[in-house]
């Protein structure tokens, strides 16, 4: 047999195609190619299986050669191989429902992505990088001739019989000059990693297996010890901290997905990025899985496997499809079981991953109503005094003391437990707690609490006097009279400045600053996690100052005669509530400093 012809595409366009639509992800040729050659293999297995093939399949591999003298890349299978007949069947007849029609008709009108992902091109992204390609193949079908095919990357092919004395199918690429880096086996291995590390059937390169073909996620849970799911997140992620915990994924309708989700202990999920691998059937497929898994669990780790996930013919992209949607809702759905699992069994436990986890489960309920519903009761309120509360503990517990007249339950907070150890202990004398809100989702996550519970407020401790954040019925009385109260004013507006800033005397506990700023709660979450310094200055021309009238320095101030000791105290105090807001800076620091010196030298 020695025949000549013409692949059955019925359009010169189909090359220039596939090299132009593929190329941004040029080695997933070697991906598909040897993913062919996997699935013939477990073609073949199945057939012994079935008693229809009667050579022996226990070791059977894919092979992928090098040969840098020859300038040839070759993927050798040793699977059921094909006859003259499929060769032409499979090969030269690609099997494009209308190609000629669309091409000509789309080709100038539609994305990169949406044209792909019309046609099967599995076996003819080699020519991606070949300006050859040779087929030697020999059918495990009794007697069978083996079969010699060839193409040059036109849409002429030849193909004849020749000898062959092994079962299988060899791919020989004759590579192009503008792609012999594929001719580095360093280059080789680096897309083997990425795409065929856990195939299915055993792949050799260099002689060596570079695959796990039998990958944790496909073994059952029940068979497991918690050394192996450590052991595999440690391969997967070698720098990374051990998980906190994980789930193991595992479904069969009405989607098949199986894989592992690990939730990662780390300071800041946000720096995470494409930390999930999708597969399909063992084969890599990629790391952008925002599809399929809801975007608040990106935040997470691991690998998810499904063949019911709609790909283009490159594999590189998601297609709209019911099953990912399902999908989507699924993995939420089992996250959320198992944090409820994790809360009930040991709480204690639950509160000490808390502060790693807090981030995403928050994230989850901002976005997904549903998550909500079903995480919500497990939701925990970190108090500064070290407690966990669910925010129906927390809303319980607090009822009674931080109701205001207005029958508002005030919930206080800071945004740094450190720096605001004043505000703190103040709001501690008067019997109330103070909640520790500071990760990145936090602002979004006080909004949804006022949004989701009626008659609740979230107020940061640093905004205002403790008199003013939960207003009650009974007021803290003014030990000045109201001609003392406005000369205090006046010494504190001369002495600072009134241009930029609203002075008030205010009725304050005596332990509370001398002075205090007192900025909108709305702004306080508005520049709560602004950096540099502009946003600093921004915040602080927006805050007005309050001097507390109740505070010993007060009277003291008031008392002294001397204008310079009065000037000194006045702005010592301000000083002091520059420090308490951490703006502190340029000349204030400068004298605070000088001040304070000047008073260990007197001592």
């Amino acid at each position: 047999m020695n025949e000549k012809g013409t692949i059955s595409v019925h359009t010169e366009h189909i090359f220039p195609i596939i090299k132009k639509f593929l190329y941004s992800d040029q080695d997933i040729f070697l991906r598909e190619l040897v993913a062919n050659g996997v699935d013939a293999v477990q073609k073949l297995k199945k057939l012994g299986a079935m008693g229809l093939y009667e050579g022996a399949t226990d070791k059977l591999q894919v092979e992928v050669l090098l040969d840098p003298s020859a300038k040839t890349l070759t993927i050798k299978d040793h699977g059921l191989g094909m006859t003259a007949d499929e060769i032409k069947e499979y090969i030269n007849q690609i099997a494009f429902s209308g190609a000629t029609a669309f091409v000509e008709k789309y080709k100038d009108k539609v994305g990169e992505n949406q044209l792909i992902g019309f046609f099967g091109l599995g076996f003819y992204s080699a020519f991606m990088v070949a300006k050859k390609v040779e087929i030697i193949t020999k059918s495990y079908q009794v007697d069978a001739q083996a079969t010699h095919w060839s193409c040059d990357g036109s849409t002429h092919f030849e193909i004849y019989s020749t000898e062959k004395s092994e079962v299988g199918t060899e791919v020989i690429l004759h590579l192009a000059e503008d792609a012999e880096e594929f001719l580095k086996p360093e280059r080789i291995q680096a897309i083997l990693n990425k795409h065929c590390r856990f195939l299915p059937i055993e792949i050799l390169f260099n002689q060596k297996v570079i695959n796990d073909p039998m990958p944790l996620w496909i073994k059952r849970p029940a068979d497991l010890q918690s050394e192996d799911y450590l052991k595999f997140y440690q391969a997967l992620y070698p720098l990374a901290e051990d998980p906190l915990f994980w789930i193991h994924l595992s479904i069969d309708y009405p989607f098949t997905l199986t894989g592992i989700l690990y939730f990662p202990k780390t300071a800041n999920y946000f720096e995470q990025k494409e930390t999930i691998q999708l597969y399909a059937r063992q084969v890599f497929i990629t790391n952008d899985v925002k599809e399929v898994i809801p975007d608040f669990l990106q935040l997470l780790h691991g690998i998810i496997d499904s063949p019911d996930i709609p790909l283009n013919v490159s594999r590189s992209a998601l297609q709209a499809d019911g099953n990912v949607k399902k999908i989507n809702t699924y993995i939420a759905k089992k996250v959320a079981e198992k944090l409820e699992a994790l809360f009930q069994q040991d709480r204690k436990a639950y509160e000490a991953k808390w502060n790693d986890i807090s981030l995403f489960i928050k994230y989850g309920m901002i976005r997904d109503p549903k998550f909500d519903e079903r995480i919500g009761a497990i939701v925990l309120l970190e108090s500064t005094t070290g407690h966990y509360y669910t925010i129906a503990e927390y809303k319980d517990a607090m009822a009674k003391n931080q109701t205001d007249k207005n029958e508002n339950l005030v919930l206080l907070y800071t945004t740094d437990p450190k720096k605001h150890a004043v505000y703190i202990q103040s709001a501690q004398q008067k019997g109330y707690d103070v909640l520790v809100l500071n990760s990145p989702i936090d602002t979004n996550f006080i909004n949804f609490v006022e949004y989701k519970f009626d008659k609740v407020k979230l107020k940061a401790i640093d905004t205002d006097t403790i008199g003013n954040l939960i207003e009650k019925e009974a007021i803290t009385e003014h030990t000045l009279t109201k001609e003392e109260s406005e000369t205090l004013q006046s010494i504190y507006e001369k002495t600072i400045g009134a241009e930029q800033t609203t002075w008030k005397v205010a009725s304050m506990l005596p332990e509370e600053l001398p002075v205090a700023f007192i900025t909108s709660e709305h702004l306080k979450r508005m520049t709560q996690f602004a950096q540099g310094n502009e946003a600093k200055q921004k915040h602080f021309h927006s805050m007005d100052v309050a001097i507390n009238g109740n505070h010993p320095l007060a009277k003291k101030i008031l008392a002294t005669s001397d204008e310079t000791v009065q000037k000194a105290l006045v702005e010592q105090s301000y000083q002091l509530a520059l420090l308490a807001q951490g703006l502190l800076e340029g000349k204030w620091l400068a004298g605070f400093i000088k001040n304070y010196t000047n008073k260990l030298l007197e001592e």
